[in-house]
């Protein structure tokens, strides 16, 4: 056996070993079915580590990190967030599985495990929070492109961290109201949709004060208010990167796309709004 299909067998060995402990534990949160499916593919999993086991000859550790860092996806954004990041590495699996078939005659049988683990765990992705996503998008993408131009605006009309703070969260909480209500009543009227238009409306109204929450914080933690701002626009960089991240994991979609895009649009009218405070102040020598 050559050098290079031995190391590639101890990397399919520790993704599997790695993948079984992930499965279980995270099977350890379900009841019923859901719990049975994932249990069976560790099981499936910890057969696969052991046929690589008898061409390596060696014992592999799981990768701690790993098992890590699902678990954590798992609890911050949910079961199905970290069900859908382990498809895609099940896809990725099938993929270098695919190059080694001619050199391993159990990669093709494996391949195929692989595959179906696929199509079962697709079946479990049906988890509340997933369905009222575009609920959330409304919600976060409203609050980051209202209120960083509004916080922007503000720093350079005002200039006094307190008033622009207790002004941003005064227009954020009537803004989370607003688009609760109109969310509720789009729902309401949308006769083809299957979400409750009250859930609809938490989702939107909830992620928006959220949102509003963290950009405000450092006009209350830093008193130099320029700085404030930079750590605000910081904080939103931050919010767009995580939650599109977790968007084009579970709708499939390009990350970079999705967070230039997002990126674009609040950014760009963060710059306009600081101009026309930067204007308004001048004109109408505003100095609180």
């Amino acid at each position: 056996m050559d050098k290079r299909l031995k190391e590639a067998l101890i990397a399919f060995q520790r993704n599997e070993i790695t993948e079984y402990h992930i499965y279980m534990k995270l099977s350890n949160n379900l009841t019923g079915e859901n719990r049975d499916v994932l249990r069976r593919i560790a099981n499936d999993e910890k057969k696969h580590y052991d046929k690589w086991k008898e061409y390596s000859g060696k014992n592999v550790k799981p990768g701690k990190l790993k098992i890590f860092w699902y678990l954590l996806i798992s609890k911050i954004f949910g079961m199905t967030f970290a069900l859908k990041a382990l498809e895609e590495n099940e896809e990725s699996a099938q993929e270098k599985y695919n190059s080694y078939i001619s050199n391993l005659p159990d990669a093709e049988a494996i391949m195929e495990d692989e595959n179906e683990h696929e199509k079962e765990l697709l079946n479990m992705l049906d988890e509340e929070r997933i369905n009222y996503i575009s609920s959330m998008v409304l919600g976060l993408n409203d609050a980051l492109v209202e209120l960083t131009g509004a916080l922007a605006g503000l720093t350079l009309a005002i200039q006094n961290t307190a008033i622009v703070a207790l002004s941003g969260f005064i227009t954020g909480v009537a803004a989370a109201l607003s688009m609760g209500a109109s969310e509720y009543l789009s729902i309401k009227s949308d006769v083809s949709s299957n979400k409750h238009p009250l859930k609809s409306a938490l989702y939107t109204g909830i992620t928006y004060l959220i949102t509003v929450i963290i950009l405000i914080m450092p006009y209350l933690l830093i008193p130099n208010i320029l700085i404030a701002l930079g750590f605000t626009l910081i904080a939103a960089v931050l919010i767009i990167l995580v939650f599109t991240y977790f968007v084009s994991v579970v709708k499939e979609r390009s990350f970079k796309k999705a967070f230039f895009e997002m990126f674009s649009i609040s950014m760009g009218v963060a710059a306009v709004s600081f101009a026309v405070g930067l204007v308004i102040r001048e004109v109408f020598n505003v100095n609180i």
